[in-house]
């Protein structure tokens, strides 16, 4: 438990690179950091296979990518449940690239599938999913909100970005200057709804965003952030710099982390979203400035997905959005309570 290689950036290159996205929905109710939401993350959902079967019905599911972590788990979780309930998946995987990504949808409109899955993707996959739509093939989206989907299956990103700021707020104690990595929320909603909701809370409490903000690369990322961090770092002696926060994704954080050590900088904390078990990993190190990060459930939010299928099939009306929960954690402790509740010890 919270073993990490030497070198985080030779970590962070073993998960190739990507912003483990989800789609754009204010929440109706955001809870209070501390606690996470009432859903269990580590059970199966309980769905009856019995009546909602999908026997003899094929479901194209597409995905981004299965290099990262976040969009892995999603794959997996979207196949698996398909098949648990008798159907059969027609897979696609665009290899990190949005373009063929989008164009391997065409697969599934020459298939004659039942329904497709879109897992992640840019605006470049819309016109296919139109294209799917006026053929009479439903979509659903895994963290992928278009006007041509039935239903997108998400994380609470308003949550996250509240969860990421009050954690930030009660380590700093309401004062200090904190940079931020904020490099797509004007491209991406769902990032902006995480930086927004985090910036809010932290302004609110008096604390103070260093001007001007960074802006990650998104190809190798964590070498990027560490060396904008040591920069950073060399500009703002010990005390007139508190805190270091990515505001979409957690990748940069593994960089950032290691300028904070080498710099031997005990007075900058590091704070992210996303929370895969690498991440929680270094959190969960003795002494590692790691100290702020917001969990999703991949898994589950594809598998929510599938099911979303079958109901729809069946003849079930289903909401435009299903919301899944996210889990805070702050420090060590906290990281290995999420990282345990779950279940990536059960991957070592």
């Amino acid at each position: 438990m919270g073993i990490r290689p030497r070198s985080l950036v030779a970590l962070a290159a073993a998960a190739i690179l990507s912003l483990s996205a989800c789609s754009s929905t204010p929440a109706a109710s955001t809870p209070a950091a501390g606690g996470a939401g009432t859903e269990s993350a580590s059970a199966a959902p309980t769905f009856d296979a019995a009546k909602y079967s999908l026997a003899g019905k094929t479901i194209g599911v597409a995905v981004v990518g299965t290099q990262h972590f976040w969009d892995r788990e999603a794959f997996q979780g979207a196949v698996a449940e398909i098949e648990r309930l008798g159907g059969k998946a027609l897979t696609t995987d665009g290899g990190r690239d949005n373009t063929v990504h989008a164009q391997n949808h065409d697969v599934f409109l020459s298939s004659k599938v039942d329904a497709v899955i879109t897992i992640l993707g840019d605006a470049s996959v819309d016109p296919k999913l139109k294209a799917l739509k006026d053929a009479g093939v439903p979509v659903f989206g895994v963290d992928h909100a278009s006007d041509y989907a039935v239903n997108n299956s998400q994380s609470d990103n308003v949550a996250a970005g509240t969860y990421a700021g009050e954690m930030t707020v009660k380590a700093l104690e309401g004062k200090g200057k904190v940079a931020v990595f904020n490099a797509f929320s004007e491209s991406l909603s769902f990032c902006n709804d995480r930086y927004q909701a985090w910036k809010k809370v932290v302004t609110a409490s008096g604390i103070e965003i260093i001007q001007p903000e960074l802006a990650e690369e998104f190809a190798n990322a964590p070498e990027d952030a560490r060396q904008q961090t040591l920069t950073l770092l060399q500009k703002n002696p010990v005390g007139s710099i508190n805190a270091i926060h990515v505001a979409c994704w957690d990748q940069p954080a593994i960089g950032v982390v290691q300028a904070v050590e080498d710099a031997k900088r005990s007075d900058v904390i590091v704070s992210a979203i996303d929370a895969g078990p690498d991440t929680l990993e270094i959190m969960m190190e003795e002494n590692s400035p790691f100290q702020i990060n917001v969990a999703q459930q991949p898994r589950l939010i594809a598998t929510k997905s599938a099911q979303n299928v079958a109901r729809y099939l069946l003849g079930e009306q289903v909401e435009k959005i299903t919301m899944s929960d996210v889990y805070p954690a702050m420090g060590p402790v906290e990281a290995e309570e999420v990282y345990m509740k779950l279940g990536y010890d059960t991957n070592k």
